[in-house]
């Protein structure tokens, strides 16, 4: 199981069309801009691109922190400046154990997916759960009817 697996699952809508936009931001977006974002589209983070690349991402935990550290004047930042820098990050040809196990260590719950430089996608470790229980899901389907086949 490869995260592109996972990149293909998400990207398929009830209507058979491709969802392919990842949603980002850029950094010299403002804080307030960017949680009317995460709101608005019910999302914990996403990836901060500058010029094509990711030069970080925004998360709630970064909401958190700024506001702690500013108050309300958290809100006019720049995203730039209270992103985390320190991005971790998967290939499409990894492992979601891979990246389960990365996102376990880390203690982060989101990654963006890279190839070449540049972002072809953006998994959270929801998206990287329920593909596993789909699986073990199917598999235990899978062996109960060859059970009663038997």
């Amino acid at each position: 199981m490869t995260i592109a697996t996972i990149l293909e699952t998400k990207r398929r809508t009830g209507d058979g069309t491709r969802a392919d936009m990842v949603l980002s931001l850029h950094p010299d977006a403002s804080v307030a801009d960017a949680v009317a974002m995460l709101a608005e589209q019910r999302i914990g983070a996403a990836p901060v691109l500058d010029d094509g690349r990711v030069v970080g991402i925004f998360s709630e935990r970064d909401v958190i922190h700024c506001l702690q550290a500013k108050g309300a004047g958290a809100l006019t930042q720049r995203i730039g400046d209270v992103m985390t820098r320190a991005v971790k990050s998967v290939a499409p040809t990894g492992s979601v154990i891979g990246a389960l196990s990365l996102m376990t260590q880390r203690r982060i719950r989101h990654l963006p997916v890279i190839d070449h430089d540049q972002l072809v996608g953006f998994v959270s470790i929801g998206d990287l759960v329920k593909f596993r229980i789909d699986r073990i899901e199917a598999d235990a389907a899978a062996m109960r009817a060859y059970i009663q086949s038997a």
